[in-house]
């Protein structure tokens, strides 16, 4: 199973992976090809996307039974002990919305100490 998703890509790029792939949603492309085929398309997918991102993920004979390729300069994959995972940016949207990190312990930690010391 290969599953492709592009965002802010060209037409183009969408209109040629309708070739091998099923569209199931707008930029999400899912198919069942050989991985000569998967590799070509991949290659396919980088001339033509530009400044788009691509994502494929395919299945493989690993510990997670699947593996991915990436195309975007920000995002890559990382290997961590044998779990292949992918490394987004510091500086990345998602993480303004989480807020700076929190320093000490929660109230709920706070509680359980002081019930275990005046017990």
């Amino acid at each position: 199973m290969t599953v492709i998703v592009l965002t802010s890509c060209p037409a183009g790029l969408r209109g040629d992976l309708t070739r091998w792939l099923l569209e199931i949603a707008p930029g999400v492309f899912v198919g069942h090809v050989s991985a000569r085929v998967r590799e070509r398309i991949w290659v396919r997918v980088k001339a033509l996307a530009k400044g788009g991102r691509a994502i494929m993920v395919y299945s493989a004979a690993n510990e997670q039974h699947m593996s991915f390729e990436v195309h975007q300069p920000d995002w890559q994959p990382v290997d961590c002990d044998g779990l292949e995972l992918i490394s987004r940016p510091r500086g990345s949207e998602d993480a303004t919305l989480i807020g700076p990190p929190k320093k000490g312990w929660s109230k709920a930690s706070k509680y359980h100490d002081a019930r275990k010391f005046c017990s």
